[in-house]
């Protein structure tokens, strides 16, 4: 049985539903405000329409490259449907962004088991204030509950704080914690927590990682390092490199994508803060530019709130 099959079990569709749809309010509402204004007064979807509808996709930070893709799309359905209304428009915009989002992701996260691996040592990168803490806080009290023995390794060693809120989120979910003083290898309290994972038959390793840009050469390196270090002890780990965005940051997040998909082979994201936003469009465009899978999203602030990402359920809620 894979960890999603845990979650699964434990997360019902009602609350899962309810919580998604809330999360998305006020992307959802800017979006078909912009929407409504663009076809207010057609009967039918011309060029101006589709021209709207262009600058609609953008500015909710769709993406240019993605927004293309998807006006192209329309425009082929426009052209072999003469007869197509504004009214049909919401119907074609969720199918044809259905579509392409399947079609960059074909490992979906309905399909995705964690395998044999013992322990399953999950890398989580990012800048820091994008809620990469919280994250890991939340994924494993999701991991924990349901019924996997999960440790968090504190190599964020760089800031003070960043220690003091893995231990703090490891007292709350009831999760142990592997830390070093500050200013210590990075490396070393990786390798020392996935030593303790295989001794203790623990499940699932989380390590925390510095999230600073200002130097990418150093963040490659320092990224490279704690993986060798890390397959000395767990050949093959990491098994997933987590990188985790926030949406509210809208364009910047692309950047961000970019410059740590560069520096290290991120292979999973998370998108967090969904429900502060107007800008759940980066979820798309991310999604189809980097053809990376979204693995979570982060709803709200409840500790329930981070979601394993469906496509399909994300955009009917978009849509709803």
């Amino acid at each position: 049985m894979g960890l999603f099959d845990f979650f699964k079990k434990k997360e019902t569709a009602p609350e899962a539903q309810e919580a998604l749809d809330k999360g998305l309010e006020k992307t959802k509402d800017g979006f078909f405000n912009k929407i409504t204004k663009a076809v207010a007064g057609k009967s039918s979807v011309d060029d101006e329409v589709l021209d709207n509808l262009e600058e609609v996709l953008v500015t909710s930070d769709v993406g240019v490259s993605t927004t293309l893709k998807i006006i192209k799309r329309i425009e082929e359905r426009v052209a072999k449907d003469k007869y197509l209304n504004t009214s049909e428009l919401n119907f074609i915009l969720r199918d044809e962004i259905q579509l392409l989002l399947s079609e960059n992701n074909s490992n979906d996260f309905r399909q995705f088991e964690y395998g044999d691996h013992k322990p399953y040592v999950i890398m989580v990168v990012g800048v820091n204030g994008v809620g990469k803490t919280t994250t890991i806080g939340k994924l494993a009290h999701k991991l924990k509950e349901s019924g996997l023995k999960v440790v968090l390794g504190a190599a964020d060693t760089f800031r003070a704080a960043a220690v003091d809120q893995i231990k703090l989120w490891g007292e709350r979910v009831g999760v142990r914690v592997v830390a070093q003083a500050m200013g210590s290898d990075p490396a070393s309290v990786a390798f020392d927590t996935l030593q303790s994972a295989v001794a203790n038959g623990e499940d699932v390793v989380i390590i925390d990682t510095a999230g600073r840009l200002h130097n990418k050469i150093g963040l490659m390196n320092e990224l490279g390092k704690i993986k060798q270090v890390m397959q000395k002890v767990v050949p093959g780990a990491p098994h997933e490199i987590l990188l985790v965005l926030d949406a509210s940051t809208g364009q910047n997040a692309f950047e961000q994508c970019k410059q740590f998909t560069e520096a290290t082979d991120v292979n999973a994201l998370a998108i967090t803060k969904l429900d502060g936003t107007a800008k759940g469009g980066v979820v798309i465009g991310i999604s189809d530019q980097f053809r990376i899978p979204v693995k979570y999203i982060g709803v709200g602030e409840k500790i329930g709130d981070l979601q394993l990402f469906d496509k399909k359920e994300f955009v009917n809620s978009l849509f709803k």
